[in-house]
């Protein structure tokens, strides 16, 4: 017999860990062999670990699965990456396929989908659960007919990173050491993000974080 897939499993909280273990490790084909509580986590146990296919949350402390998923699929080209989310949305569809996701699967309905997606990411193929293609198609079509883009990225990687870090209440100090660059250069990002956003204060930055899921609430 074919040896599992080996993988990957990253959610902040323990609970939600352990039902999707349970799910998958009930699949001949499948098995959990490492998890993470948050982003920064997941790639540390990714490069540790032989992992075929890595399954992370998108709203993670210290970096979000999104953020985690563009750097695995640097480093590891070869890795398969699943989104496991609470939001259901278009712009976190698109972002996952950025980001180098084969798809995401709503936590809601991962007792129903999460197997499918995991052999569909395994055989590196994209997967839309069933409810959201066609949505995601008409939304499409309507932009199509009306001329606008698809969901641009208002801000970089980078001020991403710093703006969840703002938001989870770190200080420029510690958001320089963790990103290994000067205070300065903490401060002229978050500068850059205000401006961007149209925001006045951390309050409001912490907010926008919360809206588009880079922090939970």
């Amino acid at each position: 017999m074919t040896a599992p897939a080996r993988i990957l499993l990253a959610d902040d909280h323990a609970l939600v860990r352990r039902g999707v273990r349970l799910i998958l490790d009930a699949e001949h084909d499948l098995t959990v062999v490492a998890e993470a509580a948050d982003g920064a986590e997941a790639i540390a146990q990714a490069r540790s670990n032989h992992i075929d296919l890595a399954i992370l949350d998108i709203a993670m402390p210290r970096q979000t699965g999104l953020q985690a998923a563009r750097e695995l699929s640097r480093a590891l080209p070869d890795l398969r990456i699943l989104m496991l989310t609470m939001y259901d949305n278009e712009q976190y569809f698109f972002e996952a396929l950025k980001a180098g996701a084969s798809g995401y699967v709503p936590k809601s309905v991962a007792d129903r989908d999460l197997i499918e997606a995991c052999r569909a990411a395994l055989r590196d193929e994209p997967f839309i659960y069933p409810g959201a293609e066609s949505a995601l198609i008409r939304t499409y079509l309507d932009r199509v007919r009306t001329g606008d883009r698809l969901p641009v990225r208002p801000i970089t990687e980078r001020e991403e990173e710093i703006l969840k870090l703002v938001a989870e209440g770190h200080s420029s100090k510690e958001i320089a050491v963790l990103l290994v660059i000067s205070v300065k250069t903490v401060e002229r990002h978050r500068a850059n993000l205000l401006q961007k956003l149209g925001l006045r204060d951390r309050l409001e930055l912490t907010r926008y974080a919360i809206r588009v899921g880079l922090i939970e609430p």
